[in-house]
């Protein structure tokens, strides 16, 4: 019944979204999955170098003498960093072959991380935390787009999440990295950056002996009126508030955990910081477990963007027990309520990534970069309102409490206005 179109199946809205956009790449689906598994790698690098500032959060604002004011402008300065960033690799990852891309920007981050060793006040975690976030932005741009183009689309959700869970085995590990390192010396926080920061030129050693160039070629160009025309589409649109709502929430929580405990709630800094991993691997299980269930769903009959938009809200309603954080004490309840909801803050994330990649491969780039300027607009005036708001009350609760409202509000967004899968729409040939 619908009309036929010779055009790509990236631009054709009613192609089959089951082909992957790379369908002539001849990657075999063993070296596909060596390549998700750097991908992984490169989320949990990524991580690791992000969440190390966190969970030394508390030593470094003492050494500093720093109000949670001023660290809010820090973790702003990296949300500020990132909206250049995403603006800025987000555009040339749709020019520049991602194998080269790729490791570029991870050994800019990685250097910005080591860097950080050496900061001697407030002002120069300020300018690092921009670069760093600057650099970091890169990684999600050139990351979706190879999942894009190795993945059909009933397993990039599965695809995306090992992108995504990369992101929780960074943020396991960095705790226990600095657990391991902290003495009662003031500065012993500081060899942490120096080792997290040079393990990024293992993974590009990995990446090159890996990825050939047949895998991932360059983009082709389509021209400046193309690139606006995708940007301005109704589900990009949709995308871009999705994705400012679930990571207002989860950037609110990644930052603030460690002093919620420690300072909220009265936790040690050694149970705080082991608390944290066990956080970061529950998140974890959200990112994988969404794209198994989806796999699942889909093989029962229902249609792709059902089983997706199921299971965000499967994980919105995760989200929503952490409503009860202002009426929990310290103890087993509390620490289980923050397990249950940190699955589901992160569990979003591949779903959202998948979304966005039924859009248009072609402009993929682009696309993961403008979500992520959206992404990170509320962000930075929100960390810094936040830490404000602490100081002021002395309270850490209210504020975590709204946050994890803001994926049931995306949940409702996507089942009122995405609308009918492309697949349902077409009807097969025969």
């Amino acid at each position: 019944m619908s009309e036929r179109t010779d055009r790509p199946a990236s631009e054709n809205p009613d192609a089959d979204p089951n082909q992957p956009a790379n369908d002539h790449s001849g990657t075999g689906s063993t070296r596909v999955a060596v390549i998700c598994g750097l991908l992984l790698l490169a989320s949990a690098i990524n991580y690791l170098d992000r969440q190390t500032l966190a969970s030394a959060s508390a030593r470094i604002k003492t050494e500093f003498g720093m109000l949670n004011e001023q660290y809010g402008d820090v973790e702003a300065a990296f949300g500020y960093g990132f909206v250049i960033g995403s603006i800025l690799f987000g555009f040339l990852a749709d020019v520049i072959s991602v194998r080269w891309l790729y490791p570029a920007v991870l050994i800019s981050w990685s250097a910005v991380t080591a860097a950080t060793a050496m900061a001697t006040g407030y002002q120069d975690l300020l300018w690092l935390r921009l670069c760093l976030g600057i650099f970091e932005a890169g990684h999600w741009p050139c990351g979706v787009r190879v999942v894009r183009a190795l993945t059909r689309a009933r397993g990039r959700t599965m695809g995306n999440g090992l992108l995504q869970s990369g992101t929780s085995i960074g943020a396991v590990l960095a705790p226990l990295v600095m657990l391991s390192l902290l003495s009662d010396e003031v500065g012993s926080w500081r060899p942490a950056f120096a080792i997290v920061g040079g393990v990024g030129l293992l993974w590009v050693a990995g990446w090159f002996f890996t990825v050939r160039a047949s895998d991932l070629p360059r983009p082709e160009s389509s021209g400046a009126a193309g690139s606006w025309r995708v940007l301005l589409h109704r589900k990009m649109i949709i995308v871009l508030v999705v994705v400012c709502l679930i990571n207002t929430s989860w950037q609110l929580f990644r930052a603030w955990l460690h002093l919620f405990l420690q300072e909220g709630r009265g936790y040690t800094e050694q149970h705080t910081l082991l608390f944290n991993s066990a956080w970061f691997a529950a998140t974890d299980v959200g990112c994988l477990g969404v794209g198994a269930v989806v796999l699942w769903l889909c093989s029962k009959g229902i249609s792709v963007t059902r089983a997706r938009q199921i299971m965000f809200s499967v994980c919105a309603m995760l989200c929503l027990t952490l409503v009860a954080l202002p009426v929990l004490p310290k103890g087993w309840l509390l620490l289980m309520i923050l397990l249950i909801s940190g699955a589901g803050a992160l569990g979003v994330f591949p779903l959202y990534h998948a979304f966005t990649q039924d859009i248009s491969g072609k402009h993929q780039g682009k696309i993961t970069g403008m979500a992520g300027v959206t992404a990170w607009f509320l962000v930075p005036p929100t960390q810094k309102l936040f830490g404000r708001m602490v100081d002021s009350t002395g309270s850490y609760d209210y504020g975590l409490a709204a946050a994890a409202c803001l994926p049931a509000a995306a949940a409702l967004i996507l089942w009122a206005f995405w609308g009918v899968d492309s697949d349902e729409k077409q009807q097969p040939s025969s």
